[in-house]
């Protein structure tokens, strides 16, 4: 009996552009939210392998992802990607699964049917016991704060499908918003750009590599990056074209979608009860997510707002923690959703 143990315990943070697995507190899993399917739909590859196929398949072949502005838009894909994913941690053991305590994170904004297709996929995937844990509060514990503290926090979570606003007090979320403004349409927002200013075709692999390198919130930063050489073909005549792309440009082209997670976080403030706000402006404001990583993001935000942002340590595997910290302690946080 002692060979085996029969209840593995994993915690999944289940995002629209990358997908990440906690298991004995340790991040065994973090990969894009892609699968390949064939046309019998067939799993052909998860993950990093299939993220490099994108835009690269043969007919026979087509990329998927799951999830669309942070829920899930493919049913079957999204299981299959759980299960493969879960799969990658346990190669070892071919012969025994072990059933599955799973703890899993949701947008805040999440309707009773997106929940209940975000249960169903981890219970089809092979989870017995699963648990559900709005993502700003994931963020919270995972940033490090006291999430049960008679004390106001607040969270802005920008993932890949949407930017979650959280204002945090005694283990609850006392005022959110959910928007589907996120990383996903910045790097559309660059896409068009592309195309409008440049006459340049990118795909999107290649307009998420500008926002990394070049990506901007501000015109003018302390430490400006090197511009970042494009190559792609020209929309009218198809010949090759180099554009050389500075962060200036990128931080015109995101303004639009910037100003409205601008609005969204006054949206949230104007909501909050005095004495949460008060303790808001003493603790600062905390960004999460990969969308926490854009140049000047902070300081733009401060700027408008008069209130101090901070930078999570880790804002990538923040809500991978924070998810991770919560199955540690499922009988003692009561906010959890069965």
């Amino acid at each position: 009996m002692g060979l085996f143990s029969f209840t593995q315990e994993i915690a999944i943070d289940l995002g629209t552009a990358n997908t990440i697995i906690i298991n004995n507190g340790k991040i065994v899993v973090d990969e894009p939210s892609v699968v390949a399917l064939d046309r019998q739909d067939k799993i052909v590859a998860i993950g990093r392998v299939a993220q490099q196929m994108e835009g690269k398949v043969p007919d026979k072949l087509r990329t998927i992802r799951p999830l669309r502005d942070g829920v899930i838009a493919d049913f079957y894909a999204a299981e299959q990607m759980i299960r493969g994913m879960i799969k990658m941690i346990n190669n070892k053991n071919r012969f025994f699964s072990p059933s599955l305590r799973i703890v899993i994170c949701i947008p805040s904004g999440s309707t009773e049917v997106e929940i209940r297709a975000v249960r169903d996929s981890a219970e089809h995937a092979g989870g017995r016991d699963v648990y559900m844990i709005y993502e700003p509060m994931a963020a919270a514990i995972g940033i490090g704060l006291d999430v049960e503290a008679p004390d106001g926090n607040m969270i802005v979570d920008i993932g890949g499908g949407t930017t979650e606003i959280a204002i945090i007090s005694l283990g609850g979320i006392v005022s959110n918003k959910s928007i589907r403004i996120a990383g996903d349409d910045l790097t559309q927002d660059i896409i068009e750009y592309m195309g409008r200013q440049h006459n340049m075709k990118v795909g999107e692999r290649t307009a998420e590599l500008i926002k990394i390198n070049v990506g901007s919130a501000l015109v003018n930063l302390e430490d400006p990056p090197e511009d970042y050489p494009v190559y792609g073909p020209n929309r009218m005549t198809a010949l090759p074209m180099e554009v050389p792309v500075s962060y200036q440009e990128i931080a015109h082209c995101l303004d639009k979608s910037i100003s409205k997670i601008e609005m969204a976080i006054l949206s949230a403030l104007e909501n909050t009860p005095p004495e949460l706000y008060a303790d808001i402006v003493r603790n600062g404001i905390y960004l999460a997510g990969g969308g926490a990583l854009l140049k000047g993001l902070d300081k733009r935000l401060s700027d408008k707002i008069n209130i101090h942002f901070h930078i999570a340590d880790d804002p990538l595997h923040a809500v991978a923690k924070g998810t991770g910290i919560a199955l540690k302690n499922i009988n003692k946080f009561n906010f959890l959703i069965r």
